[in-house]
């Protein structure tokens, strides 16, 4: 089997309403999605999305992974897309780095792997049924009362954990806003604090030895370094997020004893093969994880979720899910859906999601094997 086309479409996906993280600091209305599929010489098509989250949040950006693949395609043509290892070398070879920008050929490889295999991704990753997955809220920063209503409104849709935005120079403001939540939520529910990198190491210091909760703290700080600082000073989890990208971020990370747990997100580590070995890894060393994707519609977020649902239980927190936030659905009543708070992976062959091409209007690029 080889690859013989790939078609590139740019997905505008605004957001329902605007989102704002790391204290305020970072705004988002919309997200620019690429959506890939991958045609081969036995008639079996597979599709992947990347999509990060607008372009402050990483040093990612959509326009980013369409000119990537530009430079990628060359070497992806031609090749058996079963043959993961081999493929993502080549891409490493044609495009050293840029991570984010393989995700999304990857990602449509495993659905050719699972569809000539005869089985769901769950599977191939090593579930023996399509476990529903927790999913989880994600509640953008504003006064606490804001910040409980949003949270009551995840709650009404079956969430009961829920990832609330903090962080800034405002020591008073932050604590504030983690008593109050802490005080209002039920007791069946759990948060998580996510600062997403905005504290110094000093004000986490602060902030986390003045409060009474002794919930999970996202990415506290910038570097893995100022993270590994706090978690020896605190007696909050620690989970991390932003600043890992590679294998060897997550080695270091677990070598200085920097956390408790992390985010694996496929976009952002280079695919679902990169996030699978991080997965064992992470198992391996008793992590818990939130296994979620960068953002983007039900493509992306399914896939994520098949690869939490083949994840054991001990290890596996919930998932967020990107396509709860969008005003528009390009891929409708197809993937993992919140159902009462949980999301459960398709069960047919490969990622179980097949975009209707006449939604996606015309392609931004193809580029095909030279006749």
């Amino acid at each position: 089997m080889k690859i013989t086309r790939i078609t590139v479409w740019a997905i505008d996906l605004p957001l329902s309403k605007p989102y704002w993280l790391s204290g305020g600091r970072l705004k988002f209305e919309r997200l620019d999605s690429t959506f890939v599929r991958l045609d081969t010489d036995a008639g079996i098509s597979g599709w992947g999305e990347g999509c990060p989250w607008g372009t402050t949040y990483l040093p990612a950006h959509g326009t980013g992974i369409r000119a990537g693949i530009a430079t990628l395609a060359p070497a992806v043509l031609g090749r058996d897309p079963r043959s993961l290892r081999a493929l993502n070398d080549a891409m490493d070879v044609q495009l050293p780095g840029h991570l984010y920008v393989k995700s999304a050929i990857d990602m449509a490889a495993w659905d050719i792997l699972g569809q000539s295999a005869g089985l769901p991704l769950w599977q191939l990753f090593g579930g023996t049924e399509a476990v529903p997955v927790a999913v989880n809220s994600s509640i953008s920063t504003g006064t606490p009362e804001e910040m409980i209503a949003l949270i009551r409104e995840a709650s009404a849709k079956g969430y009961r954990t829920h990832s609330a935005k903090l962080g800034g120079h405002d020591i008073a403001a932050d604590i504030a806003r983690i008593e109050a939540i802490s005080a209002a939520l039920p007791a069946d529910e759990k948060v998580t604090y996510d600062i997403n990198r905005a504290w110094t190491p000093g004000v986490a210091v602060q902030v986390l030895n003045s409060v009474a909760a002794r919930d999970w703290v996202e990415q506290p700080c910038e570097t893995l370094d100022q993270c590994a600082h706090v978690a020896r000073r605190v007696r909050n989890p620690i989970m991390l997020d932003e600043c890992l990208h590679s294998f060897q971020d997550h080695l270091d990370a677990w070598r200085l004893g920097a956390c408790e747990g992390v985010k694996v997100k496929p976009n952002r580590v280079g695919g679902l093969t990169r996030a699978l070995q991080i997965r064992d890894f992470g198992v391996s060393v008793g992590w818990q994880m939130h296994i979620e994707d960068l953002g983007g519609s039900a493509l992306a977020d399914t896939a994520a979720i098949h690869l939490a649902s083949a994840t054991p239980t001990a290890n596996r927190l919930a998932s967020w899910l990107c396509h709860y936030h969008l005003a528009v659905d390009p891929v409708p009543g197809q993937g993992a859906r919140n159902n009462g708070g949980f999301a459960t992976p398709p069960s047919a062959p490969g990622l179980g999601v097949i975009p209707e091409v006449a939604r996606l209007g015309d392609p931004v690029a193809v580029y095909e094997v030279e006749a």
